[in-house]
């Protein structure tokens, strides 16, 4: 094990304070047995300040495929023709769908 000798020295005292025992007592302590609540049902409850976005209407221009382009039979996603992995029965693939 790698010894850093610029950190500060413990005396005899600290050193029996980080004893084993002592530290699973301190840990034992600490631990309660109350059961968390769901996160999924707090996270819920929480309202973000602003967040009400019910009158906002997003501002998207949507291009069509360039003639560059082509979208996976598989991914669906919009790909360079440099990721074309295979065509198959006019369909094309792309290379993580296909590796």
């Amino acid at each position: 094990m790698a010894t850093d000798y610029d950190a500060p020295r413990k005396n005899e005292d600290e050193v029996r304070e980080d004893s084993l025992e002592e530290l699973k007592g301190r840990r034992n302590d600490s631990q309660s047995a109350v059961v968390d609540e769901d996160e999924a049902e707090a996270a819920d409850s929480y309202e973000l300040p602003g967040a009400d976005l019910s009158n906002e209407e997003l501002q998207v221009m949507v291009l069509p495929a360039q003639s560059d382009e082509f979208t996976c039979a598989s991914c669906f996603l919009v790909r360079h023709r440099s990721q074309v992995a295979v065509e198959r029965g006019g369909l094309l693939f792309c290379k993580d769908c296909e590796g």
